[in-house]
């Protein structure tokens, strides 16, 4: 008959239960130094080592304008491995978006259809 203890007779977890265990990773997100900003533009720029995400906002964009301020007011830094994971996880959360509330279209930030 197989052996189905998940501790020895000292208390101690078996290795297969000890394997497992150590296996269960549980994600705790802080959140007490978290703080929040709007951005209505992005920019983004790589090297071989890191992704550097540049958010700002700008005031006014009208048609015809020859030139544009943007106040940036945050910089992210990534490892190439975050960044596709970010990539990853921004596809999947568009596609569940367009799928609710219909297409985005990338003009001028308008609605699609109008």
């Amino acid at each position: 008959m197989a052996n189905d203890k998940t501790t020895e007779a000292d208390g101690r977890p078996t290795a297969p239960a000890a394997a497992q265990a150590a296996a269960v990773t549980t994600v705790k997100w802080d959140d007490s130094n978290m703080k929040s900003s709007y951005a209505n533009v992005c920019n983004v720029a790589s090297t071989r080592e890191e992704v550097v995400l540049l958010f700002g906002i700008n005031q006014a964009w009208h048609a015809g304008q020859r030139e544009v301020t943007v106040q940036l007011t945050d910089r992210i830094i990534l490892s190439p491995f975050a960044a596709k994971r970010l990539s990853v996880l921004l596809n999947n959360l568009v596609k569940e978006h367009e799928s609710r509330f219909g297409a985005l279209s990338l003009e001028a930030g308008r609605p699609a259809g109008t």
